[in-house]
């Protein structure tokens, strides 16, 4: 089957019941995108298909064939950082750094469908996304900051 991830078309034979997050990790190399607890209670495995936030963990691959899937590393460049990676550092947003890419991705999904949130629809847009460092006000205020930045430019 055909698989587009950031940008590249890959051609992968997976069995039927391979998820996402193990096509990414393990024969993409693709480790950004993290496995935590397998049961989409966490967030980390969160990915973007086409442009909405999934949970990777339960998204069976073969769903995805000629899908746009946007992973952590299909986000900005290390010369030129999304609005939402900036805002994450300027802001703190981030401690182990464990949820990090589960959390920018979901935060983009958030601000791509709602690009002038209030801070409590960031909490609820969020909530699906757990940071066990508890960093959760920094964060918060980190997608209200890109979310300003996107009111000024066409970056977020």
């Amino acid at each position: 089957m055909r698989l587009i991830v950031n940008g590249v078309s890959h051609d992968v034979a997976v069995p039927g019941h391979e998820t996402l997050l193990t096509t990414l990790r393990e024969r993409l190399q693709l480790t950004g995108t993290k496995l935590v607890c397998g049961r989409g209670e966490c967030g980390a495995c969160t990915v973007l298909m086409d442009g909405v936030s999934v949970y990777a963990c339960l998204t069976l691959t073969a769903a995805c064939e000629d899908r746009s899937i946007t992973t952590i590393e299909g986000i900005g460049r290390p010369d030129e950082l999304h609005a939402v990676q900036s805002a994450f550092i300027e802001h703190d947003a981030l401690q182990c750094g464990f949820c990090t890419p589960g959390q920018i991705l979901a935060a983009i999904a958030l601000l791509k469908e709602n690009p002038s949130p209030t801070e409590e629809e960031v909490i609820r847009g969020m909530s699906g996304n757990l940071c066990r460092c508890g960093t959760y006000p920094k964060i918060v205020r980190a997608v209200m900051a890109a979310a300003q930045v996107g009111r000024t430019s066409d970056d977020a």
